[in-house]
């Protein structure tokens, strides 16, 4: 059995979903043709709100299951941080795979039970940071949430420019779980940026953009990877979020050029006819592919530990046209990064 703990509801809710669909979508094919080593995939899930209390709560419980071999697909910075403050992680002693943040306390210091697929908002805040730069913009905003999370990227950015000895023209946080952003979108506003980077979820992202946008704010502005560029354009309206930057940390799912999107694309039609391709789905079917290989090569009678040990075996593993590594001393899979766009119909474009 496999243990999701999800934001299926509150802030992150669509997000969620989607990420517990791309991991159900191959969990489900690989259940059609018989399984690993002949068992049956079990996917268990459960809401968490993208509430603190809720996913150490429900993560608790999953791991008192001894039939939960593994975790899959978390999600929030602050969220995950506290599973390892509180030491349920270690005392469970199972891997939590693909989970959906970049934060960098996950990462460092080392702790052996979390696989990271994505690269960090280090990573993506640096790749954010040299496209703006190389374009001579200089005066550069944060806006994040005021969290682990939102943290871990204002970091990131405030590094990247120290790199080119630059610093924030300002930043602006909002309050977690609201999309409370009128003080931080004036308080930007008023700094003259040239770009602004949002450090925010779905919809504090959105608002930010329309609130922006209608005090005549027209820097550029750049958002992390974990917004969905939909739910975007569906609160800042399509006219403020056209030209839009977003991050992404996986290969762009909506062309199939890689074996690994028609893949995707093919099981999303076959599973989930209703649902519309998207990163976060994508992000988290990669994830489960992962996962398939690690209790594939976990044998027939896999235990937490023996998991965790046949995942760190994966080197250069091929998951269609990306790969990914892990090693007893490595959990960070992949660093990729690149940028996409919001466009005027209010699709990403490369």
């Amino acid at each position: 059995m496999i243990g999701q703990v999800a934001p299926l509801t509150g802030v992150l809710g669509t997000t969620g979903q989607q990420m517990v669909l791309g991991g159900k979508i191959y969990f489900d094919w690989v259940n059609s043709q018989g399984g690993v080593n002949g068992a049956t995939i079990r996917q268990e899930v459960v809401d968490d709100g993208y509430k603190v209390p809720d996913t150490v709560r429900l993560t608790r419980a999953l791991l008192a299951k001894p039939e939960v071999v593994a975790l899959f697909g978390f999600a929030g910075t602050a969220n995950i941080t506290q599973l390892l403050a509180d030491g349920v992680l270690e005392q469970g002693g199972a891997a939590l795979v693909a989970p959906y943040t970049g934060g960098e306390p996950l990462r460092s210091p080392f702790n052996p039970w979390i696989f990271h697929l994505r690269a960090s908002y280090g990573d993506e805040a640096e790749h954010m940071v040299q496209q703006l730069t190389t374009l001579n913009m200089s005066r550069i905003a944060v806006v994040y949430q005021d969290d682990g999370f939102g943290k871990a990227g204002l970091a990131g950015v405030e590094a990247a420019l120290a790199k080119r000895n630059l610093k924030l023209v300002t930043s602006a946080g909002y309050e977690r779980n609201t999309d409370k952003v009128e003080d931080a979108a004036k308080a930007i506003r008023a700094a003259d940026a040239q770009a602004v980077i949002m450090i925010a979820i779905n919809k504090a992202a959105g608002a930010f953009v329309k609130r922006y946008r209608e005090l005549g704010g027209g820097a550029q502005l750049m958002s992390i990877s974990v917004v969905d560029p939909a739910e975007i354009v569906k609160i800042a309206g399509l006219k403020n979020a056209h030209g839009v930057g977003i991050s992404q940390v996986v290969p762009y799912p909506y062309q199939p050029r890689l074996p690994v999107v028609r893949e995707f694309q093919q099981l999303l039609e076959k599973y989930a006819p209703e649902a519309e391709v998207n990163y976060t789905n994508f992000e988290e079917f990669l994830g489960a592919k992962v996962l398939v290989e690690g209790l594939r090569r976990a044998g027939p009678e896999p235990t937490r530990a023996k998991l965790i040990k046949a995942l760190e075996s994966l080197r250069n593993f091929d998951l269609g046209g990306i790969t990914v590594s892990y090693s007893p001393t490595n959990r960070v899979g992949s660093r990729y990064v690149e940028v996409t766009v919001i466009d005027g119909e209010g699709r990403l474009r490369k």
